[in-house]
């Protein structure tokens, strides 16, 4: 396996969990079921630019959520899979309809539920506060934990990585 900021020059497909990577992991109930997720602005931001520069953005989620479904329309992520339990069934379709091979896509994971799609990319990654297991099927860990701007973190190096500015305005 190349380093990780030279892998990253190849891909075009970013996938992401939710619970755990774009929140903290921890889940907010209220009388009527889960209240509240909170996501990071900047994983937001980073998420626009490496859109605007060209890479596709995909959500796989063992979880459904209202409020996921809101946060991918706001920043503009079209291809969303909620509720699902083999996250490799969805991964192997959308790679499908976009002629990308499985090695020029990347993943953040955080938890076990995540590991055999960490294999199967060409570069993945866990967050600071992964499991142990994803920290160990992924070839780079972030700095900092999921929800906190680890999601940042890898879109800057993949950003880096095709020669675009990481900064910028939104």
């Amino acid at each position: 396996m190349r380093r990780p900021a030279a892998a990253a020059a190849d891909i075009r497909l970013l996938v992401l969990d939710v619970d755990g990577v774009l929140t903290d992991g921890r889940l907010y109930f209220g009388a009527r079921g889960e209240a509240l997720k909170v996501f990071h602005v900047r994983d937001g931001h980073g998420i626009v630019q490496i859109l605007r520069a060209g890479l596709a953005v995909a959500v796989i989620s063992g979880r459904r959520s209202p409020m996921v479904r809101a946060r991918c329309r706001e920043l503009g992520i079209r291809h969303l899979h909620q509720g699902v339990a083999d996250k490799l069934l969805p991964f192997t379709r959308l790679c499908t309809r976009l002629a990308l091979a499985p090695s020029q896509c990347a993943c953040i994971g955080d938890d076990l539920a995540d590991v055999q799609l960490m294999r199967r990319v060409g570069l993945a990654f866990a967050v600071a506060d992964a499991h142990a297991g994803a920290r160990a099927a992924a070839h780079a860990v972030t700095r900092l934990p999921g929800g906190a701007g680890a999601v940042r973190e890898v879109c800057d190096l993949l950003l880096a990585a095709r020669g675009a500015r990481a900064g910028g305005r939104r």
